[in-house]
């Protein structure tokens, strides 16, 4: 069976194509919602899409707030501005970890595959003290000894992100172009074309 890309995704490869000479293009904004029920956002970085879907990979620490955010509601959005060429993609869907009990292969095969391609650098974090706690002044748990690249530590783990929505503006052109594509549930994507 051959995967079909959705347009969003054509719209979206040219924009990281076009700003492939400034790494901040690879960051975007990812919202959670508290267990309160507030609003939470933080930078994220692109890690590709999960083979043969349009799930967007994300890393993270499993000692991370946004962990236990998702685990009570696996509902977010993700706001990815280009400046290079002034596009806005805002993506609306729900937010599924993988942790080190994960059961499923093709999902332990792919937070693997996610850990095997970050840095050395990027994965001694994952052995730093725990997110968000008060600071130690002792700097040698800052600099742990380097991970083994091929299998990764309990707290590193893979977040995929499905959109159901994805909303994509055009900054560009007089007057500017809006699109709102929704997800099927026959797993088709419709086009409409909004007022900017």
């Amino acid at each position: 069976m051959v995967y079909k890309l959705p347009e969003w995704r054509s719209h979206l490869a040219g924009a990281l194509h076009r700003s492939r000479a400034k790494p901040h293009s690879r960051y975007f904004q990812l919202a959670t919602v508290s267990p309160e029920g507030l609003p939470k956002n933080r930078t994220v970085v692109f890690r590709g899409f999960l083979q043969s879907s349009n799930q967007i990979q994300i890393i993270t620490d499993s000692r991370s707030d946004k962990v236990s955010q998702i685990a009570q509601q696996p509902a977010g959005e993700i706001c990815w501005y280009f400046s290079k060429t002034r596009e806005q993609f805002r993506f609306s869907g729900n937010l599924l970890l993988i942790d080190y009990q994960n059961n499923n292969s093709e999902l332990i095969d792919a937070r693997q595959a996610a850990w095997q391609k970050i840095s050395d650098n990027a994965r001694s974090q994952f052995a730093w003290p725990k997110p968000g706690t008060t600071r130690t002044d002792n700097l040698n748990l800052f600099a742990p000894e380097i991970p083994s690249d091929q299998e990764p530590l309990s707290t590193f783990c893979l977040l995929l992100f499905t959109p159901h929505q994805v909303d994509h503006l055009q900054l560009r052109g007089e007057p500017q172009n809006r699109c709102l594509y929704h997800l099927q549930s026959n797993g088709d994507w419709t086009i409409e074309h909004i007022n900017p």
